[in-house]
């Protein structure tokens, strides 16, 4: 059976950043100023690829607040009309995958769709993992947006930036341990 597999994560990002070493003139620490109060922005990242890697498609949405049941299964069925044929859904055991109204989605979907979870504490076995570490150590680091659609806009930004370098995207998988080239 050739199917699709889609591997789908969520994350989350605020306007205080993730701090990592920079550069400045010799004497002069650099300072970031980041807002006292600040609203999280969260992030459904999915990366939709052929059984041997060798195609790639990203797929990621923002919105504030927390990520719950409805917004995955409205993620899911966006995704639906970029998948065709059958699909291999690979995710962790977050709380919103195992809730009843996500499984009873699943069920209705079992023509296209098929599941399989992560293990738990399994982190390092999930590429969408590691584009968020790679957004948080590059296009992340050390920005400090004022508003939150600022963190939005810098997000699109790398996330562009993301799928015009395929090699990211095969480095992720064969990081992952899941592939070999």
């Amino acid at each position: 059976m050739r199917a699709t597999l889609l591997f789908l994560d969520e994350s989350g990002f605020s306007q205080r950043p993730p701090i990592h070493r920079t550069w400045a003139p010799r004497g002069q620490t650099p300072i970031l100023t980041e807002m006292a109060s600040w609203e999280p922005l969260s992030a459904i990242g999915a990366l939709a690829t052929t059984p041997g890697g060798r195609r790639r498609r990203w797929f990621v949405a923002l919105r504030r607040g927390s990520i719950r049941t409805p917004q995955v299964i409205e993620h899911l069925r966006g995704l639906r009309r970029h998948l065709h044929g059958r699909v291999i859904l690979l995710w962790d055991r977050l709380s919103a995958h195992r809730s009843g109204a996500t499984q009873r989605h699943l069920q209705a979907q079992r023509h296209w769709l098929h599941v399989e979870l992560f293990p738990p504490d399994a982190p390092e076995l999930h590429p969408v993992e590691y584009l968020w570490a790679h957004l948080d150590g590059t296009d992340m680091a050390n920005f400090v947006p004022t508003r939150l659609d600022e963190v939005a806009a810098q997000v699109q930004r790398a996330m562009r930036r993301v799928r015009q370098r395929p090699d990211l995207g095969r480095a992720f998988l064969r990081h992952s341990g899941l592939y070999k080239r």
